[in-house]
């Protein structure tokens, strides 16, 4: 279990209501978390139990996903203008006017962060981010969820194949077995596979589906050659989602890239799967970045 929190709502440009949660210290070096497609602030719970100590951990649910309700009528649904708007949102509920955090987005959270790169909210509150397995372009057509070869017709499978309308169910040994081979690296634990299913599992079905919409056409590439700010960029070698392709094209891409980390054997979901190595890397920003002292008892 994390720490305590402090739960606030943060609202988007278009009206609609976000889950957010603060952990930490007042005052600390800040870190702002945003989760990936179909996941929860949950998904980061070992990054908020190693940071909260000596940060002050924002985590928040994108719209549709944990505890933030479906967007509101009429506004702007799921688009990734929709997910700039949200972020600026919990930027601007969380942070002082010219106070900066370490942004860390993990898959659609990165694209989140890449869809903001020329917002003000997000010059102004940024001071690092880390890009963890994630993409800008071409999802479908290079992931490799399907054993097939490349080329149209894996691509259109695998559109079809995320984007299928079909409730997950509940989390049994057969579904936990399909999710790690799809988004896990094949030596993951059995209880962080358990965690991962329990995260997906739970994800409306309307959000699941809405998303994968916007990812199968998903173009940010322009927002990564935009991020004119210090960013690290981290992989799995075995992520089927979001292969290393992607995040060695956006480490060049990158006006100031600091650093590629690629994990061996790690699949997509890196900070459940590697959650040491995806904090060490949190770590090394804020204290780069905003001169955060590291405690070596929370786990750094």
């Amino acid at each position: 279990m994390s720490p305590a929190a402090r739960e606030l709502t943060a609202l988007s440009a278009d009206g609609s209501t976000l889950h957010v949660e603060v952990y930490g210290p007042e005052g600390a070096p800040a870190v702002v978390l945003a989760h990936g497609w179909t996941c929860s602030t949950r998904f980061w719970d070992a990054q908020i139990r190693a940071l909260s100590a000596d940060h002050r951990v924002i985590a928040y649910d994108q719209r549709g996903h944990g505890r933030s309700p479906a967007p509101v009528p009429g506004g702007k649904g799921y688009t990734t203008d929709a997910l700039a708007d949200d972020l600026e949102a919990v930027l601007a509920a969380t942070l002082g006017p010219g106070e900066r955090a370490v942004v860390a987005g993990h898959s659609m959270g990165g694209m989140t962060v890449m869809a903001a790169a020329g917002r003000p909210g997000l010059r102004q509150h940024a001071a690092a981010v880390l890009l963890c397995s994630t993409g800008p372009s071409r999802l479908a057509a290079e992931s490799l969820v399907l054993p097939l070869r490349p080329g149209r017709l894996r691509t259109r499978l695998t559109v079809s194949v995320l984007g299928a309308k079909a409730p997950l169910g509940p989390v049994t040994a057969v579904s936990k077995k399909i999710l790690k081979y799809a988004t896990m690296g094949p030596g993951s634990a059995p209880d962080r596979v358990d965690a991962c299913a329990r995260i997906v599992h739970a994800c409306p079905r309307g959000a699941r589906v809405g998303w994968s919409h916007v990812l199968a056409g998903l173009d940010l590439e322009a927002g990564v050659r935009e991020l004119r700010l210090p960013v690290a960029v981290l992989v799995g070698t075995a992520d089927r989602l979001t292969p290393p392709v992607h995040s060695r094209a956006m480490a060049a891409a990158l006006p100031h890239c600091t650093g590629l980390v690629e994990l061996t054997g790690m699949g997509h979901m890196t900070p459940v799967e590697a959650p040491e190595a995806v904090t060490a890397q949190i770590r090394e920003l804020t204290l780069t970045y905003l001169g955060a002292k590291q405690n070596e008892e929370a786990g750094a």
